[in-house]
């Protein structure tokens, strides 16, 4: 779905943009930097398109954001931009896009049809999982029954609800039918929540695979559409994680992004910081930059910097900074909300410790706490910690050790599915997530 209405979008932009240009490769750029900044404010994430209200709040600020980046390029094209391109855009995009999204979640909603699931798993071990991913699929993928099978068993189900040739057909014809309680639905697929089970009945699996029916495994599952590695499915499919976190590696595409970007974004941004160190030193005198020990990649310590932003204090001991708060200087509060106080870690990225995306480096003395407490929490290190990345614009700070086991749901997720598509989803919502206040950056 998501994917058909982007492409819808960028078509309609690029129709009007041709329109008032005239000039295709200029049409082109204009409707992707919009669409760009579009899909930075989330438009296109399924819980945000059932919103009407949010729809247009997301597309203004998007559409704004997007027009930000074009008159970057003013310099190389002005004769194309005018108020006209903003105009338009903004009030075709403001009116349309939101329209279009409601209509298509609501086809989306309408026309698709559930996928029931067997699950090979214990309800109790794994059923807080699944009903969350049915949620995050809008009740599109149920998970109807949970069985610690033996192959007799296995094999009933199998026959009588997923071969079963009258029970589909009367399901196709009825996409809509709901079924009593005391009636058993049909069931589309086989989802297998747990591999020791799993070992129980693997030549029969085998079997129902070659007549067609199709078998999923929750980790595959649980990444596509959580976008996230919850720590218990990690540890129930222990060998398969340990086996995917021993192969990961740092690209060296990565490192040349990393220098361009640290690179540019510090001689733009430099006249921001001297002020920024000016004000700091008229506040609370010096120093001017915090340093502190951080852990990086494969749990090598580096020396991570950025302003200060809390009055001089001893530091002996590891704090978490929602417990620090009374102590943030005036100019701390201004630069704590968009991160401006973190600007000087593109020295630590250009100087190869960290990276722009990446999870965000930790304490040591949390690292060695958590090592402990936290199964797979070696496994972040695995990349060079960043600037951004996925739990910092996917979840809240953590504060608690259950909130940092969630918050790390996410980073290893990063970890084993990095790749530069995800990198630029990264960036761009970091964007979103800086403007909204949401996420721990």
């Amino acid at each position: 779905m998501k994917r058909l209405v982007k492409i819808i979008d960028y078509i309609m932009l690029f129709t009007l943009n041709y329109i008032i240009t005239e000039n295709i490769i200029i049409s082109l750029i204009f409707s992707l930097l919009i669409e760009l900044g579009i899909y930075a404010f989330r438009n296109y994430d399924k819980e945000h398109m059932k919103n009407y209200n949010e729809q247009i709040i997301r597309t203004i600020v998007g559409t704004i954001i997007g027009f930000v980046i074009i008159l970057l390029f003013y310099v190389f094209i002005p004769q194309h931009i005018n108020r006209f391109i903003f105009i338009y855009n903004f009030t075709f995009a403001v009116i349309v896009f939101p329209l279009i999204h409601i209509i298509e979640y609501k086809i989306y909603i309408k026309r698709k049809s559930p996928i029931n699931y067997l699950v090979i798993g214990r309800e109790e071990e794994m059923g807080d999982i699944l009903e969350e991913i049915s949620k995050k699929t809008l009740n599109k993928k149920r998970f109807v029954e949970f069985i610690n099978p033996s192959p007799t068993r296995l094999d009933k189900i199998v026959e009588e609800r997923i071969l079963n040739e009258d029970i589909r057909d009367k399901a196709r014809n009825n996409k809509t039918q709901k079924y009593k309680k005391n009636v058993e639905p049909k069931i589309d697929r086989i989802l297998v929540a747990d591999p020791y089970l799993e070992e129980l009945v693997k030549p029969k699996l085998k079997e129902y695979k070659s007549r067609g029916v199709q078998v999923e495994y929750l980790p595959n599952m649980v990444e596509k559409e959580l976008k996230r590695i919850p720590i218990k499915v990690a540890e129930k499919f222990k060998e398969y994680y340990e086996v995917a976190f021993e192969q990961i590696e740092e690209s060296p595409g990565k490192r040349i992004l990393d220098i361009l970007i640290s690179t540019v974004s510090l001689i733009i941004l430099s006249p921001f910081l001297l002020i920024i160190s000016l004000i700091i030193l008229l506040e609370d005198k010096l120093p001017i930059v915090f340093k502190q020990e951080r852990m990086g990649i494969n749990e090598n310590p580096f020396l991570m910097h950025k302003f200060r932003s809390m009055k001089n204090e001893d530091k002996t001991k590891a704090k978490f900074a929602s417990d620090e708060q009374h102590r943030i200087l005036k100019i701390g509060k201004i630069m704590r909300p968009i991160r401006l106080d973190e600007t000087l870690q593109f020295f630590d990225i250009l100087r190869g410790a960290m990276s722009f995306v990446g999870p965000r480096p930790e304490q040591l003395k949390f690292v060695e706490e958590y090592n402990e407490l936290i199964p797979f929490y070696y496994a972040r290190h695995k990349l060079k910690p960043g600037l951004t990345g996925w739990a910092q614009i996917m979840y809240q700070y953590a504060a608690t050790l259950e909130q940092s086991k969630e918050k790390l749901s996410y980073d290893l997720y990063y970890v084993k599915n990095r790749n530069s598509v995800l990198d630029i989803q990264i960036i761009l919502k970091t964007v979103e997530a800086v403007v909204w206040k949401r996420g721990a950056m």
